[in-house]
């Protein structure tokens, strides 16, 4: 593999962080985003693009205003909801989910440190999570890295590690809306949703499985292939289920047929109990291709690329 260089830069308002290589922006890490309260404010990455500068992403949907590209967040905090739009409530009248003035944010505090050293660039920064109350619940030290550019093969690779402190300074519980009663809807953590050209696209998971059967299953990797608009042929997002401290297992929300989306799930049907000073850690990997691959493409790939 023939790494490319990356370039970073900052806007000069100190808002967002731009990556580029090979000539393309190919990710933008906003770190202190212009957000409503009722989207739960955060950092994302948006655009995202593979090395020819194909969408790799979706933005404020019509359907989830609060889906922006790939962010860390999560669902269900002890009450709190850090993900946006309405909270997931056992018993509650209708689909269960009711507005209410719950929603956190996650405030950038600095970087310790980021730059290029060729060929990645890594960025390490240091978050607060904020409840609804003004309270800060979670102290986060969070690094990206950029990496694995290659021309020929239209690859690149991002790293996502986090570290979670509860400082709430009582325990805190991690969870999602299955935790609280929602079948299959796991969702909390990294999430990916993808472009809106590509509802229906191909799922494919190790071991053999594909499909939107990976649904709250376990697997190493899961891969969504789809086509672009506007210009012709198509990418392929691969995620990694990567490690988490969590006691439980890492497992995947992952659509098609309604949107696309990718999400290595640490609390998908148990939550993680957090005592005040513990912490949670977490890693993940992205690859992104520029064209549609197959099993076949795949799984050599990720043996390549696995954590």
């Amino acid at each position: 593999m023939a790494d490319l260089p990356f370039a970073i830069r900052d806007d000069p308002a100190h808002t967002r962080l731009t990556v580029t290589a090979a000539g393309t922006d190919v990710a933008c890490y906003v770190y202190r985003p212009d957000t409503r309260v009722e989207e739960a404010p955060k950092p994302y990455v948006f655009p995202l693009a593979t090395l020819s500068g194909a969408p790799l992403g979706g933005y404020r949907p019509w359907d989830h205003r609060w889906h922006k590209g790939l962010q860390m967040t999560w669902s269900y905090v002890s009450g709190e909801n850090f993900w946006g739009g309405p909270t997931f409530e056992r018993g509650a009248a209708g689909d269960g989910y009711v507005w209410r003035r719950n929603h956190g944010r996650q405030e950038h505090v600095a970087f310790e440190a980021w730059g290029s050293a060729a060929p990645d660039v890594t960025v390490h920064q240091r978050l607060r999570w904020i409840a609804s109350t003004g309270a800060a619940w979670l102290d986060e030290a969070r690094t990206l890295r950029f990496h694995g550019a290659d021309a020929a093969r239209g690859l690149w690779a991002m790293d996502f590690r986090t570290t979670l402190s509860n400082t709430r300074g009582a325990p805190l519980v991690l969870g999602s809306p299955t935790t609280q009663g929602r079948p299959n809807a796991g969702y909390t953590g990294l999430f990916w949703r993808g472009p809106r050209a590509w509802t229906g696209a191909a799922v494919v998971a190790a071991g053999g499985r594909h499909g939107e059967a990976v649904m709250g299953e376990r697997a190493a990797w899961v891969a969504v292939a789809g086509p672009h608009d506007e210009r012709d042929g198509g990418a392929t997002v691969l995620a990694f289920a990567g490690h988490s401290s969590a006691p439980g297992p890492i497992s995947w929300f992952v659509r098609s047929t309604a949107y696309a989306c990718l999400n290595p799930s640490p609390a998908f049907d148990a939550p993680v109990d957090l005592e005040p000073g513990a912490s949670l850690d977490l890693s993940h990997r992205f690859v992104f291709a520029d064209r549609i691959l197959d099993r076949n493409e795949l799984e050599p790939l990720a043996a390549e690329f696995a954590l």
